[in-house]
């Protein structure tokens, strides 16, 4: 310190001397050049020298700091408790330790999981090789299993040709009950909805107009049968005059076209009176057909007329009653060919769904002709409908039997398969394998297919589970499984969760381990 305070002080005496000397000599210059470098860096030594003294002072009074607590002041690395080489050893040690783990454990699940290895692994962990064992394998393994199907024998019976078609319920009678003459409504005797017989009164209208009518006809009738018989007696008695020449023969000419006027006239008088009892006839109104009445159009005290629009109520016959539905043309052969041996045909109607039989009838009749539009002609059949579950214009789906063929092959419709060959069948062989066998099918009823060839009587198809089958795979039945199958699938189960118990733990133990480690 004395010398640096000894050395500031020579500084300060020989700066007048130096600034003299700038003004003689260039040598002179860089002189005080020098000389002023040499003073800053004593200025600098004389202030650092306290500050070296206070922090030393500092660092005496504070206490020791554990060489295990880690530094927060933020300074360098080594003025904590690690070195720089200790914390990257520990974090590469965390790291291995990381990898280690999820390399053990993706061994577990390649080993014990279906996706692993060809053959379970065998040379792995007990439990992963006994899960693997137990018929979890690989693809190879799952490819060479027996799939479980069902399946179904061919047998021989009779087949029903049947022709199925859409139809609509038309009732034979549908008629619009319309008064014959006008007059008021007096009264209504019947129910809307009631079934009603032929010849039931349904309705009176006002008769005494007509009544009055009828007698004004009968008292003309009468007067007019008395001038009758009042001009043939005249004519008997002109006859007799004309016979004894007492009168001319103009003269009972006469009375004899006189008679046969009073004959056409009292004809016309019958005829009226005819008419008027017609008139309190058609005054009753009655049911001309059989069948249900509808809802009532006009209500009694109402004036009708012959003229009225909706008439007075309809009534539709419902037994029997016909269905109208269609069948295509190239159908048209065998059917006449069976109705021209006089072959009643039976048609049956089945509801919306064709699940629900309604009626069985038989078939009456076809039309004349073919609808060129459609390529279609009509039918029409006959059903008594006695519990009147048919009703009109409903829609129904008609089964026409045709023919029945004998002996054929039936297999269940299921069993038949569409493929890039055609339609085909998974026969069943004696060793529990199956072959693809291509068959031509015959007629369809229902959940029945008879076969025309390909599969003979006794043969087993599969009806369910062919979606992975091919061919030459080995199939089992359900049915004929030991019961002792269900026990060895339990064993499995079990051994398959103890290996995964097994895994977990070593994975438990290797996190704990991992854990130590890190703290």
């Amino acid at each position: 310190m004395s010398r640096a305070s000894g050395s500031i002080a020579q500084n300060k005496h020989a700066a007048p001397a130096v600034e003299t000397a700038c003004h003689a000599r260039v040598p002179v210059r860089l002189k005080s050049k020098r000389l002023d470098r040499a003073s800053g860096s004593l200025k600098a030594s004389h202030q650092t020298e306290p500050m070296d003294e206070q922090q030393k002072h500092s660092e005496t009074t504070r206490p020791a700091t554990p060489a295990s607590q880690p530094s927060t002041s933020g300074g360098p690395a080594h003025s904590s408790g690690y070195a720089p080489g200790a914390v990257k050893r520990h974090r590469g040690r965390n790291i291995a330790l990381i990898v280690a783990a999820l390399v053990i454990l993706g061994v577990v699940l390649w080993r014990w999981h279906p996706w692993g290895g060809p053959g379970g692994g065998a040379s792995g962990a007990a439990g992963a090789s006994g899960a693997s064992g137990g018929g979890r394998g690989g693809r190879g393994a799952m490819a060479n299993l027996a799939q479980p199907v069902h399946v179904a024998t061919a047998t021989q019976g009779e087949m029903p040709v049947v022709l199925t078609a859409l139809g609509t319920v038309t009732p034979l009678a549908n008629v619009t009950v319309l008064p014959q003459l006008s007059g008021t409504l007096q009264d209504v005797f019947f129910k809307e909805g009631q079934m009603v017989k032929k010849g039931d009164v349904l309705a009176q209208i006002d008769p005494r107009p007509y009544q009055i009518s009828l007698e004004n006809a009968q008292g003309t009738l009468a007067r007019d049968q008395a001038l009758l018989q009042t001009a043939r007696l005249d004519l008997k008695r002109y006859q007799t005059l004309l016979a004894q020449d007492s009168i001319a023969s103009q003269q009972v000419d006469t009375q004899a076209s006189l008679v046969r006027q009073y004959e056409g006239t009292v004809k016309s008088d019958q005829a009226n009176i005819d008419t008027y009892k017609l008139d309190l006839i058609y005054a009753r109104i009655t049911a001309p057909v059989s069948g249900r009445v509808g809802l009532r159009q006009v209500d009694p005290g109402n004036y009708v007329t012959p003229s009225l629009t909706n008439g007075l109520v309809v009534i539709t016959q419902l037994q029997p009653i016909s269905v109208i539905f269609t069948t295509s043309e190239d159908n048209l052969q065998q059917i006449i060919q069976q109705t021209q041996t006089g072959a009643k045909l039976s048609v049956t109607a089945y509801d919306r769904s064709n699940t629900t039989s309604l009626e069985g009838g038989t078939l009456e009749t076809l039309d004349n002709q073919i609808d060129t539009t459609t390529g279609t002609v009509k039918l029409r059949a006959i059903f008594q409908n006695p519990n009147n579950l048919l009703f009109p214009n409903q829609f129904v789906n008609t089964r026409l039997l045709v023919d029945t063929i004998k002996d054929a092959v039936i297999v269940p419709t299921t069993a038949v398969l569409n493929g890039s060959m055609g339609q085909f069948v998974y026969v069943v062989k004696p060793d529990n394998t199956v072959t693809v066998r291509p068959v031509k099918v015959g007629p369809v009823d229902g959940e029945r297919t008879s076969i025309k060839s390909g599969v003979q009587v006794g043969e087993r198809v599969v009806i369910d589970g062919s979606d992975r089958l091919k061919e030459g795979a080995r199939i089992t039945i359900p049915a004929d499984k030991p019961r002792g199958a269900s026990g060895a699938r339990g064993a499995h189960g079990a051994s398959g969760a103890a290996a995964a118990s097994g895994a977990s733990g070593t994975r438990g133990h290797h996190r704990k381990h991992a854990t130590q480690d890190s703290q």
